[in-house]
């Protein structure tokens, strides 16, 4: 079994309506129970965006300064995300899919390195 990061960047999709917003999320939402009854999903959350930043932290002489912004210069932000355990790479990629396909958004899929030790 092996853990991978299903994920989508808010920036690939267009601006939807409060109410596709909502049809996604049930259809998303159903794939992430047929995970569940399967044992695949770990974790996930689709509910990510510009507006949920906390804050931007970064390591200066040895010592963790946040601040509020200016945040890292990005193109990018992560919009939603899944983490699976699965077999192998098909697996990851067949609930990648799925995923794409109710959501209609391009997902990206992540293997995590085996733990060492």
């Amino acid at each position: 079994m092996g853990q991978y990061l299903i994920l989508f960047n808010d920036e690939w999709v267009p601006e939807h309506t409060e109410e596709e917003i909502r049809a996604k999320a049930v259809s998303g939402r159903a794939v992430v129970a047929e995970m569940e009854a399967v044992g695949a999903f770990v974790f996930g959350n689709g509910a990510l965006n510009a507006e949920t930043v906390v804050c931007s932290v970064e390591a200066r002489d040895g010592e963790a300064v946040f601040s509020d912004g200016p945040y890292v210069e990005s193109k990018e932000h992560l919009g939603g995300f899944c983490v699976i355990d699965v077999a192998d790479d098909a697996a990851a990629r067949y609930w990648a899919g799925r995923m794409a396909v109710a959501l209609d958004w391009p997902q990206e899929v992540h293997r995590f390195p085996p733990t060492v030790g």
